[in-house]
């Protein structure tokens, strides 16, 4: 991998090419696509796009769904090629993380941002961002973009990742490109792999409680976020197989909590369907 990013920093050196990386963990849907898209606008025709595909292990906790995350590289590089992405970057685990093995004792440096990762998922997956803001930042050493590309479903990531940026002077520009959803609304996600039979179904509870949030909202204008918790809570749990692991409101900028909700909050909520879990957030 050394000479790999080596050799792809002298070519970019000498072609004076923008780089547009959009960072993935494979099982790419029209979601990825779309952050393909937008990376290749960003860049341009004479610029270069660069996905990268890799599980990374230290963003998933001993007890979630690292080892069946769902994979299928041919899949994937036949999708990209019909984007017209320039480089796919699709490392193995001991060329990310030096003599680890399955992520041995020798690897010891980690990028922690220490305050927007605090709250949802965060909170419900203490080790989760730690993996992420460390990967991401070995992307950027490896690629050095000048544009990274990430979906706005994951908007505290973006949040995180965005602060990173900014804190260790990375220069990069970080965008948050819209969530891409199903028809019915459900938020593309590889993880809807999961959903068979009436979990499918029960999955568009996070749309309804998104929807019910702000129907509420504008009938009332202002409402106290624990009351308006409460409600949403009722909603998904009216689905027998859904269990709701959070719901939050908040700033959009800063990820500070609201004590009420009015139009402009920021909504996030993570939910367990059968035993999958999906997240999803909007503009209140």
């Amino acid at each position: 991998m050394k000479r790999l990013a080596k050799k792809w920093r002298w070519q970019r050196h000498l072609q004076s090419a923008l780089i547009g990386l959009v960072p993935t963990m494979g099982y790419l849907h029209a979601g990825h696509l779309s952050l393909v898209r937008e990376a290749r606008r960003r860049v341009g025709r004479a610029g270069r796009v660069v996905v990268s595909i890799y599980v990374n292990p230290t963003q998933f906790a001993p007890t979630e769904d690292l080892s069946k995350y769902p994979r299928d590289m041919k899949r994937d590089l036949k999708l990209l090629r019909g984007e017209g992405v320039d480089v796919v970057f699709a490392p193995e685990d001991r060329e990310m993380y030096p003599d680890r093995g399955d992520l041995p004792e020798s690897f010891s440096t980690y990028v922690v941002e220490e305050k927007l990762s605090r709250s949802m998922e965060g909170a419900s997956r203490p080790t989760h961002f730690r993996g992420v803001t460390t990967v991401v930042a070995k992307l950027f050493n490896i690629v050095q973009p000048d544009v990274a590309v990430f979906g706005q479903k994951d908007f505290q990531q973006a949040a995180i990742i965005r602060r990173m940026t900014r804190d260790l002077n990375f220069p990069v520009r970080v965008i948050a490109s819209p969530t891409v959803r199903e028809p019915d609304g459900l938020a593309m996600s590889s993880r809807n792999k999961y959903l068979e039979g009436d979990l499918r179904r029960q999955a568009l509870v996070l749309r309804h409680a998104l929807d019910a949030a702000r129907t509420r909202v504008k009938k009332s204008k202002r409402v106290e976020a624990n009351d308006l918790r409460g409600e949403i809570k009722k909603i998904i749990e009216a689905e027998p197989d859904a269990r709701l692991d959070y719901v939050e409101f908040f700033e959009p900028e800063t990820l500070v909590p609201a004590a009420e909700v009015s139009a402009g909050t920021q909504m996030a909520l993570a939910v367990f369907v059968g035993k999958t879990r999906l997240i999803d957030n909007d503009r209140i």
